[in-house]
């Protein structure tokens, strides 16, 4: 059963900026894209990179590792050396707070 995270607040998060934590096993990233947030894995699937170092570019975030990069609003691989999507997440704002649901 899926269960609903406090990530960070809308304060935290200015356009165009990320930030993540750990959830259970995995590393989950939230980013704002002009105001509305996004939620995704935060480790490159090509070498384990940390994605919330990279940068954004529109839709897109690119790995600082290898330059890899991902849609952050599908998880979909934009530019290799990845070959794997990274997982993303259902957001919610409630109030001044950013809830990512997780499975």
């Amino acid at each position: 059963m899926p269960k609903t995270i406090h990530i960070a607040t809308v304060d935290e998060l200015k356009p165009g900026q990320m930030k993540a934590m750990d959830v259970d096993d995995r590393r989950i990233a939230v980013a704002n894209l002009g105001g509305s947030y996004f939620a995704f894995d935060a480790v490159c699937t090509h070498a384990g990179g940390p994605l919330e170092e990279g940068e954004i570019d529109g839709e897109t975030v690119v790995c600082p590792m290898h330059g890899g990069q991902f849609n952050i609003k599908t998880g979909g691989v934009e530019s290799p050396p990845p070959r794997k999507a990274i997982a993303i997440y259902k957001v919610q704002v409630v109030g001044q707070d950013i809830h990512v649901e997780v499975p």
